[in-house]
């Protein structure tokens, strides 16, 4: 084979590989609301429902008294959103394998700009360290595996 046959080669399994790759990302949120009713959600309402589990670990409870003090004003009592104000932690685009752990430190420490939801850009969050994010990550983790996001 020549080099140019490989380089072809190369190109059609990039190609073939980067469309395997955007077929997995997860699409565009959807918004479950009750279909006989037409009108929006108002402002602020859940997102999504979601199952506490039966018991925290120690270091999810930690998490989940920094969560509902940091946190819960934008993304909900649980992690479940709020209309018009923040996504839903407990939803598949924050599934592990699509936003590690380290991710959500990183969105701590420096805030993230929208590219799943269109809520805006998420400014850095004061106040917190690497480990108050970690014990909150656990507590979300721990309701994820509960709701079947693993």
């Amino acid at each position: 084979m020549d080099k140019r046959g490989r380089l072809v080669g190369v190109v059609l399994v990039a190609g073939l590989g980067l469309a395997i790759w955007q077929f997995m990302q997860p699409g565009d949120a959807i918004v479950h609301q009750d279909p006989t009713s037409m009108d929006e959600p108002a402002q602020g309402a859940p997102i999504v429902e979601v199952r506490l589990p039966a018991q925290l670990s120690p270091e999810a409870t930690i998490g989940k008294r920094a969560f509902e003090a940091k946190c819960a004003e934008c993304h909900g009592a649980n992690a479940v959103g709020q209309n018009g104000v923040a996504p839903p932690l407990i939803h598949r685009t924050y599934e592990p394998g699509h936003h590690s752990d380290e991710a959500f430190q990183i969105a701590v420490r420096n805030g993230v700009r929208a590219h799943h939801w269109p809520f805006g850009n998420m400014p850095p969050v004061e106040g917190l360290t690497r480990a108050d994010v970690q014990y909150i990550v656990r507590y979300v983790r721990e309701v994820q595996r509960e709701n079947g996001i693993n």
